[in-house]
């Protein structure tokens, strides 16, 4: 059995469900439970429940903190794992807070939800929840997940310090960057990131925010482990406009992306 998670590597045969290959055919969102996939720019369940499995155990803590509509806290919490989340708009957290449960199912493991409406590029926010984890007798946490904004495809708030507000994909990557050290103040050594990003078209030009993001990450001393291409059949800004994106793409000079990544990293 790998550290990290509760695979059983005697019964290896038996992990169908766990993904292991780089290219992920994800063909629809997953809206089962609570996953009701309302808030735009939210990803597909699939992502965090892979990751979930793969770098976690049961009872330890994942990080989101780019909380959003909840997606990781709700896989957290069918899978057993416990959640420490943020986010910039105290709706969004106020309504993941009222999805869960009053009391935890029986059948999970998970023991806390701790959700924070606030600014992840401030360490203050971190504080607090290294602060709660502590009164739990908890140092660190065991994984992250980062699905930041796609710099200013989508906005999210009107808040100046959130990163879909970014005036240039320089502040951006300097505010991604913030939320990066924030996160591995927090994180265990030799334990696992991941970003799951897309990029950008504007102006006749591919923007590689994925890469860039990468970057980020790796400037931090994270080794690459893997960079996964998933596949955005189910994306909504695209749905129902297939013709359109190829007439515009035969008529100039670029190929429509259908993707997005996700990158694990390791912290040494």
């Amino acid at each position: 059995m790998a550290k990290f998670n509760d695979i059983d590597l005697s019964r290896w045969k038996e992990y169908e469900d766990v993904e292991t290959d780089s290219l992920w055919i994800i063909e629809r969102r997953d809206n089962s439970g609570k996953h009701n996939g309302f808030y735009h720019g939210n990803f597909v369940p699939q992502i965090p429940r892979q990751m979930i499995k793969r770098y976690t155990k049961k009872g330890e803590v994942v990080l989101d903190p780019f909380m959003g509509s909840g997606t990781t806290a709700f896989e957290c919490e069918s899978l057993g794992r416990n959640f420490a989340g943020i986010d910039i708009n105290p709706d969004i957290v106020e309504y993941v807070g009222k999805n869960f449960e009053s009391e935890l199912p029986v059948y999970s493991e998970m023991n806390f939800n701790y959700m924070l409406a606030a600014d992840s590029t401030d360490f203050a926010a971190f504080s607090e929840i290294a602060g709660y984890l502590a009164s739990k007798g908890i140092n660190k946490v065991s994984h992250v997940i980062l699905h930041p904004p796609y710099f200013d495809i989508l906005k999210f708030t009107n808040d100046s310090r959130d990163l879909s507000n970014s005036d240039s994909i320089d502040i951006f990557l300097d505010r991604f960057g913030k939320v990066l050290d924030n996160s591995l103040s927090l994180l265990e050594r030799k334990r696992y990131v991941s970003i799951v990003i897309g990029d950008k078209y504007t102006k006749g030009q591919w923007i590689p925010l994925g890469f860039y993001c990468m970057k980020e990450a790796m400037n931090r001393g994270l080794t690459l482990k893997s960079i996964i291409v998933k596949n955005m059949a189910g994306n909504r800004a695209k749905q129902n406009k297939n013709t359109i994106w190829r007439y515009r793409a035969l008529n100039s000079d670029y190929f429509i992306f259908k993707h997005e990544y996700v990158m694990v990293l390791k912290k040494n």
